[in-house]
């Protein structure tokens, strides 16, 4: 008796009619987010809500032609076929100034709006270079270097300088040899070591170049003196404590003999090692 209630003609018809509901609410649901999709398509077309123009400010050294094609690159062609991507609501701005900042290193920020008059207006900072850094080890021949700002990043190729017009970096580290643009030299205690460079200077010594050599200990080679032959240097650990080295390196400059010889016979200093400890060993011609 319950399978034929289960299986009567009245029961079948109703759930005919229910699949029946349920098949048009779907295909009622479907057709409206076809409507709402092909309007919001066409309405994301409509030229007062498209870039028709790039303007690009602050630029130094990048080219703003350059930056326009790039920009103009990435905003060409359209999200999921349909919507372009020069609408000013969802524009790719993220993935702008991401492919910017890989392609033109020099870029350090980018700031960007859309003006009313349908313009993106990108308002550029470049990096400037403070240092600049000359490969794995100092060389006596014609260096290649690249210019770094003051984080120790590098960013450019650096003309060619004759004397010391830049302090210069050297050593292996992070950056590659072949192509060491877009990475950081010892990027980890820099600030600490462009600080002991400072205080090097405050002892009346001119720092003019820094090498991380093969061993990981840090040479600050000084500015020669007048009858020198070769750069004399200061050699620490590349962990070192700068601070207490730099208050030992202090105390040993302002005790004999190491101050009469400093200040008479600066020209013929070869070295100073700060690496024992508090015990500051020197070494002179």
């Amino acid at each position: 008796m319950r399978r034929n209630v289960l299986n009567s003609p009245r029961l079948t018809e109703l759930k005919k009619k229910r699949r029946r509901a349920v098949s048009y609410k779907i295909f009622i649901s479907l057709f409206g987010f076809s409507v709402i999709f092909a309007l919001l398509a066409y309405l994301s077309h409509l030229d007062n809500l498209n870039i028709a123009e790039i303007q690009v400010s602050g630029n130094k050294v990048v080219e703003t032609e350059m930056i326009k094609a790039e920009t103009k690159r990435i905003i060409s062609g359209k999200h999921l076929w349909l919507f372009p991507k020069t609408n000013i609501l969802y524009y790719p701005q993220g993935t702008i100034e991401d492919s910017l900042r890989e392609k033109f290193k020099r870029i350090k920020e980018i700031n960007m709006s859309v003006k009313n008059d349908k313009t993106l207006e990108m308002v550029l900072e470049e990096r400037e270079g403070k240092y600049i850094w000359c490969g794995a080890k100092p060389e006596a021949e014609k260096e290649k270097c690249y210019f770094a700002d003051e984080s120790g990043y590098i960013f450019d190729e650096a003309p060619y300088f004759s004397g010391e017009v830049y302090f210069k970096l050297y050593g292996l580290g992070e950056p590659a040899v072949e192509n060491p643009l877009g990475s950081y030299f010892l990027q980890a205690n820099f600030a600490q070591l462009m600080s002991f460079k400072d205080i090097l200077g405050d002892f009346g010594m001119k720092p003019v170049a820094l090498y991380h050599n093969q061993n990981g200990d840090l040479e600050f080679f000084l500015t020669k003196g007048k009858s020198a032959s070769i750069r004399p240097k200061i050699i620490l650990k590349a962990d070192a404590d700068f601070q207490n080295v730099a208050e030992n390196l202090k105390a040993a400059l302002n005790t004999e003999p190491l101050l009469s010889k400093f200040k008479n016979k600066y020209s013929s200093l070869l070295y100073i090692d700060l690496r024992f400890g508090n015990k500051v060993v020197y070494k002179f011609q």
